[in-house]
C-alpha cells in the first residue's frame, strides 16, 4: 500500500541522513549550550509519546475522530500536534546544544518540517469542513495557546499517568544509551 512505501522510503531517508551526518565535519558556529537537551528533551518526550498514544484527528488515518462529541481531548487540549512539537523541541535543543554547521542543517531541517509539517496538516484537514471548524476553534497548534485563550481547558485527568511514565523511561534509557548510540555525551 501507499502508507507502507512512503514509510520504507522515510525511513530509508532518514537512515541515510543520520549516516551522512555522523561523518560530516564539524564545523562550529557558536559556542553550544550543551546542557539544553537535560532539560528540554523530558518535555519533547513527553510530547511525542502523547503524539502515539492519544487519540487525535490531526494524525494519519484519523479523521473519523473529528465526529466524536469532544474530539479535543487530553494532549490535544495542549496542541492539535504533539508529536510535531515534541520534534520541534528536540530538534531546537540540539541545534542550540550543538552549535554547528551540520547540526544547523541537520537538525534545523527536522525543525523546520516540524514547524511547517502543523501548518500543512492544518490546511489540509480544513478541507473536512463543520467537524474541522468545530475542532480547530477549540484547539491551537501553538500548545496552550486555545487554554490561555480561553477556547479550551486543561483537564489534568485526561492526561494518562502511563504518558508521562514512558516519557521519563524513555529520557533515562536515551540518557544512559545516547554516548553508545548516538555518539556524543549529552552532558
Amino acid at each position: 500500500s501507499y502508507l507502507a512505501v512512503y514509510s520504507a522510503a522515510a525511513a530509508a531517508a532518514l537512515v541515510w541522513m543520520c549516516w551522512a551526518y555522523a561523518r560530516a565535519p564539524r564545523e562550529f558556529l557558536w559556542e553550544g549550550w550543551r546542557l539544553l537537551p537535560l532539560v528540554v528533551m523530558p518535555f519533547s518526550l513527553i510530547l511525542i509519546v502523547a503524539g502515539y498514544t492519544t487519540r487525535n484527528p490531526t494524525a494519519v488515518m484519523q479523521e473519523r475522530a473529528l465526529q466524536s462529541a469532544s474530539p479535543a481531548r487530553g494532549f490535544v487540549r495542549i496542541t492539535r500536534h504533539p508529536l510535531m512539537w515534541g520534534i520541534v523541541l528536540w530538534a531546537g535543543a540540539h541545534t542550540l546544544a550543538r552549535g554547528d554547521v551540520k547540526s544547523l542543517i541537520f537538525f534545523g531541517g527536522f525543525l523546520v518540517l516540524a514547524l511547517l509539517g502543523t501548518v500543512l496538516i492544518d490546511r489540509r484537514r480544513s478541507a473536512l469542513g463543520e467537524d474541522w471548524q468545530r475542532f480547530a476553534a477549540v484547539t491551537s497548534n501553538v500548545p496552550f495557546l486555545a487554554i490561555v485563550q480561553g477556547r479550551n481547558q486543561l483537564v489534568p485527568g485526561e492526561i494518562k499517568y502511563r504518558v508521562w511514565l514512558i516519557a521519563i523511561v524513555l529520557y533515562v534509557v536515551i540518557f544512559l544509551l545516547h554516548p553508545y548510540i548516538f555518539g556524543a555525551r549529552p552532558y
